[in-house]
């Protein structure tokens, strides 16, 4: 269970979160959406213990976040963070850095260098493997990226626009199937931040609709439906909670070439 409670976060002046509350069960694969601006990677920083919200806290299965080191260290080694520009070290090769990272986390180094092995080929990354990782390109950059997060085998992973960054469609196709079935098969606990409604749908169990810093929506994709009496796609349904004139806009901003 992931608890943010009553959580505000300001950058100098300007509020980003406001007064936010939110339980994400175990197991369950949480999409966050919303206009740019509106909070989601803020949120993903707060639950991740990189930012320290001005009031309120953040709990992960039962422990708070910064309550005590002892307490920090347990939540550390249960949780995975992935920002959307990941820091990675460019003159170690992609396999080196996948065995450093897993050996953080304390996984078997027998079951390490196998797990290794399988992510570099489920990527496309067999070969480029043992080059260094400077000379990736920005999508193979993003590819070993994600394979650091999923190497650690942590049972929370939050992962802020893991489908962003030049990855191309295999890279996409084989991410949503590992989270889809980390997460019904092995009660891994799934947070991500994404601005595309499209890739989300047929993954998340909820889905947090985040507007001006506070919870919009939090529902099933055909709960979001049901509270919005909208049967088409998920991104006219956002609209409809975010920006309820965009469609009229839309029709209006036609409606001006038949004149």
């Amino acid at each position: 269970m992931i608890r943010v409670v009553d959580v505000t976060q300001h950058y100098g002046v300007r509020p980003v979160l406001r007064n936010l509350s939110l339980e994400i069960a175990t197991g369950d694969l949480v999409s966050i959406l919303g206009p740019n601006g509106m909070g989601k990677t803020t949120l993903l920083g707060v639950i991740a213990g990189v930012l320290s919200p001005q009031k309120g806290y953040v709990e992960i299965d039962g422990l708070r976040r910064r309550a005590s080191e002892e307490a920090e260290a347990t939540i550390r080694r249960r949780v995975v963070y992935l920002p959307d520009h990941a820091w990675l070290p460019k003159n170690l090769t992609g396999r080196e850095y996948l065995l450093r990272v897993g050996r953080l986390y304390d996984v078997d180094d027998d079951r390490l260098m196998d797990h290794t092995d399988r992510l570099l080929q489920l990527f496309d990354l067999t070969a480029e493997g043992d080059w260094p990782i400077r000379s990736f390109s920005n999508g193979q950059q993003k590819k070993i990226a994600l394979c650091g997060a999923l190497v650690t085998e942590a049972p929370v992973m939050l992962l802020d626009e893991p489908f962003a960054g030049g990855l191309d469609p295999s890279g996409i196709l084989a991410l949503k199937r590992v989270l889809k079935r980390l997460a019904d098969q092995r009660d891994v606990t799934v947070v991500m931040a994404t601005p595309v409604p499209e890739l989300v749908e047929e993954l998340s169990d909820r889905i947090v609709v985040l507007q001006e810093g506070r919870v919009a929506a939090y529902d099933s994709a055909d709960g979001l439906r049901a509270q919005t009496n909208c049967t088409g796609p998920l991104a006219e349904v956002l609209e409809r909670l975010i920006h309820p004139h965009t469609l009229d806009n839309i029709q209006q901003y036609f409606e001006g070439f038949s004149e």
